[in-house]
């Protein structure tokens, strides 16, 4: 059960950098295509952040549960 765990949890870390990290992959190609953010940088900074979080859990799961 433990590892179960630990491993949904991880699993759902990669899954959202992985969202995050082609939200930014989007807007590096293509900033003029996305008419709500008119600060295309500002956003892709918010998208970094929320990708630090993810990266930040995995190292921790990785330090303290293996």
């Amino acid at each position: 059960m433990r590892e179960m765990m630990i491993e949904a949890a991880r699993k759902h870390a990669e899954g959202i950098l992985a969202l995050h990290r082609a939200n930014v992959e989007v807007y590096l190609t293509n900033p003029a295509g996305i008419g709500e953010h008119s600060d295309v940088m500002e956003a892709i900074q918010a998208e970094l952040d929320k990708m630090a979080a993810e990266h930040d859990r995995l190292d921790m799961l990785s330090t303290y549960f293996q």
